[in-house]
């Protein structure tokens, strides 16, 4: 089945959108991480009340996490499980080397 046109395509889509989006990601982080680091003039500027540009920062790290996992959710609904299922359907259910030993 590795060896298919449908099973590299899937792969490929799958890396297509992971990679750049992980890339991405780490950017992110890396980039808040170097602030709080070394612009900390920049990180203790007030946005609102006792609210201050680091703390914004950091809460959006974790909207980010969770907008990316429902990004990743909905893409892999559209682009990743009907080949998926399709692979399923012609070559059968995958069955790991543990399951294999069991």
């Amino acid at each position: 089945m590795e060896q298919t046109p449908e099973f590299r395509e899937l792969r490929s889509t799958f890396r297509g959108f992971a990679f750049p989006v992980t890339v991405g990601f780490l950017l992110w982080y890396l980039l808040y991480v170097l602030l709080s680091s070394y612009a900390h003039d920049f990180m203790a500027t007030k946005v609102v009340g006792h609210v201050n540009v680091a703390l914004l920062l950091g809460l959006l790290q974790f909207v980010s996490t969770f907008a990316i996992a429902a990004w990743y959710a909905r893409f892999a609904e559209r682009r990743l499980d009907p080949p998926a299922t399709a692979l399923r359907a012609e070559y059968g259910p995958v069955i790991t080397p543990r399951e294999a030993a069991e």
